[in-house]
């Protein structure tokens, strides 16, 4: 069983090439794990491939992305559009 939080630090570790210790609910993409935009897009692009499913696409508006600025905040996002732990 995997939970939200497990799957989307490993797409952060493997986006944002840091170690598996520096991500937590309260990590802030820009300021603790310094991705700049680009890093995030292509984060977004993982988080929306991975959390999709047949008949239940997940897909982050531009707006919604630029609002996600903790680890927390994805999660939060993910939660709210009904993706649950596994």
């Amino acid at each position: 069983m995997s939970t939200v939080f497990e799957r989307l630090k490993k797409l952060i570790v493997e986006q944002l090439d840091v170690k598996e210790e520096e991500v937590t609910p309260e990590t802030s993409f820009a300021e603790d794990l310094n991705a700049d935009s680009l890093d995030l897009i292509e984060l977004i692009t993982a988080v929306e491939e991975e959390f999709s499913r047949p008949g239940r696409k997940v897909e982050i508006s531009d707006e919604d992305a630029a609002k996600m600025q903790t680890v927390q905040d994805a999660m939060n996002y993910l939660y709210g559009h009904g993706i649950k732990d596994e």
